[in-house]
């Protein structure tokens, strides 16, 4: 059966896969529009055991908060190519996964791939993740998540078209306007200067050990401190560690709108609350950078090139 231009048209219109994939479905399923469409979500399948071994670091993490502001969620997708990052298929795909973790009671990526895809319930979110590797042929796959749920309010806040997205959750007994406002301007903090505590106290004196034994063996190596012993080089390093922690800590952060350039996260919050009667304490913030802590592709476009030609 000749397959026509048309038929390739349509079933790619149906499907979004590519135009050589829809002639092939088209033609080894004798026109039969079903059974194409099955047809390609084969290969689609087969196209994710292909990619499997190549590296996916770049893509996007998208964060999203319920209507009432109680509950958030964040999420990390990745793809091979920064390129497909601004494919609209994929960011809706994206925009689907953090709403699914929203509305989600999963512990775990595999939990959350198990479950119906919310917006085709006859599918399973891999099922879906699957057909788009087959539509975009590149390797994709759902990193992480967090869900957060809070008695007090959540803020998220998403930078660089994706590359960054941030969860704030605060304790505060009033909510409004100016509350979630504030909120979301601490989110841009954590989103602009990556803080890695919420406060002094939360560093585990493993830590502080580790950076205090830094500092000293620093000191050691300097000429002018040769004689000195160490019980006295960790005093004079002190106040060194304490300014280095007060950089990673959320609330001893100089605020990043403080007009006086002074101003902390903590005391811009105390500010906040003070005005509107309640106490508005950070609890705890999420942070996904995208393709963090992951080994990155290395780009080689003209051997792509050739290797597509020779194919």
């Amino acid at each position: 059966m000749a397959i026509t231009a048309a038929q390739v048209k349509e079933l790619r219109e149906m499907t979004g896969a590519g135009i050589m994939d829809c002639k092939k479905a088209l033609t080894k399923t004798n026109g039969d529009f079903d059974a194409a469409i099955e047809e390609l979500r084969k290969v689609a399948g087969a196209k994710v055991e292909k990619k499997a071994s190549r590296i996916a670091a770049e893509g996007l993490s998208y964060a999203v908060q319920s209507e009432d502001g109680r509950t958030a969620a964040v999420v990390e997708v990745n793809s091979e190519t920064d390129f497909v990052a601004s494919n609209e298929k994929f960011k809706n795909f994206v925009s689907g996964v953090a709403q699914q973790a929203l509305s989600s009671n999963a512990t775990s990526v595999e939990e959350m791939k198990a479950e119906q895809w919310n917006q085709n319930p006859a599918q399973t979110v891999d099922e879906a993740l699957t057909e788009l590797i087959g539509v975009i042929s590149e390797k994709l796959s759902i990193r992480r998540f967090q869900k957060v749920t809070t008695d007090g309010v959540v803020a998220t806040y998403v930078h660089g078209g994706g590359r960054i997205a941030v969860i704030v959750d605060c304790a505060a007994t009033v909510v409004n306007d100016e509350i979630k406002e504030a909120v979301r301007n601490v989110a841009m903090q954590v989103a602009a200067l990556s803080p890695k505590y919420v406060r002094p106290e939360d560093i585990d004196q493993a830590t502080r050990d580790h950076e205090l034994a830094i500092l000293v063996e620093q000191a050691k190596n300097d000429p002018k401190n040769a004689n000195k012993p160490e019980n006295i080089l960790e005093k004079m390093v002190t106040g060194r560690l304490n300014k280095e922690f007060k950089e990673v800590c959320l609330e001893d952060q100089v605020y990043v709108k403080a007009e006086d350039g002074k101003q902390s996260v903590k005391d811009y919050l105390n500010q906040v609350g003070k005005k509107n009667g309640t106490e508005l304490k950070i609890n705890r913030f999420v942070r996904f950078e995208t393709g963090e802590g992951m080994e990155h592709r290395e780009e080689n476009f003209a051997k792509e090139v050739m290797d597509q030609i020779q194919k």
